[in-house]
């Protein structure tokens, strides 16, 4: 397997998404976190917003949504798997996805999202593909953008396996 983006890179760059989405959001933030593949970028991501404050201004839950079943390729169709926990009416709201591909899932989530009336809805995404976008979709917080690889780790998978991996890695289907 060939490594993408080294694990110290990850943590370097989910540090500049904090700090970043911390000066963004000065009176705290929920982040919402899609799983599966989100939940080791958020847990990081939550820690590093927290570190630079007392930690009462990170709140977070979760939420499930595939476009992918067990295939490599979107089916185009977007399902809901779990829903929110908490109303977020009147909260500062950030997405957080692992991976943006073709866009439909985060449109999806960012137009029922949206209807619950948070105060402000942003996202944030470990990885952008552009190049295979199927919708125009505003992510305000990149962590790397990358080419069309079909990649692995960091709580991304193929078919389940991979997510432990510390970093992001290329894997030949």
């Amino acid at each position: 397997m060939e490594t993408l983006i080294t694990a110290d890179e990850l943590q370097a760059r989910v540090r500049a998404l904090a700090d970043e989405i911390r000066r963004d959001h000065p009176d705290g933030v929920h982040l919402i976190g899609v799983l599966k593949g989100s939940f080791i970028f958020l847990a990081d991501l939550a820690r590093a917003i927290a570190a630079g404050t007392d930690g009462k201004g990170v709140t977070m839950d979760f939420i499930a949504a595939s476009s992918y079943g067990s295939s490599a390729n979107s089916s185009g169709q977007v399902q809901l798997l779990k829903d929110l926990g908490a109303p977020i009416q009147g909260r500062d709201v950030v997405i957080v996805e692992d991976i943006i591909d073709t866009g439909l899932t985060l449109t999806y989530l960012h137009n029922m999202l949206g209807a619950r009336k948070p105060r402000r809805l942003r996202s944030a995404c470990l990885l952008s593909k552009p190049s295979r976008r199927k919708v125009d979709v505003n992510v305000e917080y990149v962590g790397f953008t990358i080419e069309d690889r079909f990649v692995v780790g960091y709580g991304l998978d193929y078919a389940e396996a991979y997510r432990a991996l510390p970093f992001i890695g290329v894997v030949q289907l």
